[in-house]
């Protein structure tokens, strides 16, 4: 199995770093456009949340984000410093009351861009799936 990994300082601007990271992944494990695109944005957005409501924009904590393949399987895991969170009620972003607010949609579109999403470590660890064919 192959395994990268990469920790970053929680700060917004370092969501570039991330970008590169999945970028080399593409090249490294030839992605398709769709996998890629969706990897893109649910990767991406998980490592915000991480930074933003996990480590709350300290950036003496560290967002860590692992990649590996896997039978087909190419697994991200992004790991925050946080207190955790309780994932089991989350707000339905696409409710009327909830539609106009900023926040809420980063899980969502995740468990929709991803095939498997599981939370661990009282939603510290999050871990996002998605099948190569």
């Amino acid at each position: 199995m192959n395994t990268i990994k990469i920790e970053i300082p929680s700060i917004i601007e370092n969501i570039r770093i991330i970008e590169s990271f999945i970028d080399n992944a593409r090249e490294r494990f030839h992605l398709d456009d769709d996998i890629y695109g969706n990897i893109m944005i649910a990767v991406t957005e998980s490592v915000n949340n991480a930074i933003l409501h996990g480590n709350r924009n300290d950036k003496s904590k560290n967002v860590r984000l692992s990649l590996s393949l896997n039978n087909n399987v190419i697994k991200f895991i992004i790991e925050d410093e946080g207190t955790g969170f309780d994932y089991h009620n989350l707000p339905d972003p696409t409710s009327p009351e909830n539609v106009d607010k900023p926040s809420g949609r980063g899980i969502f579109l995740m468990k929709h861009l991803s095939d498997e999403v599981c939370f661990n470590n009282e939603g510290r660890i999050v871990e996002l799936s998605f099948y190569m064919n």
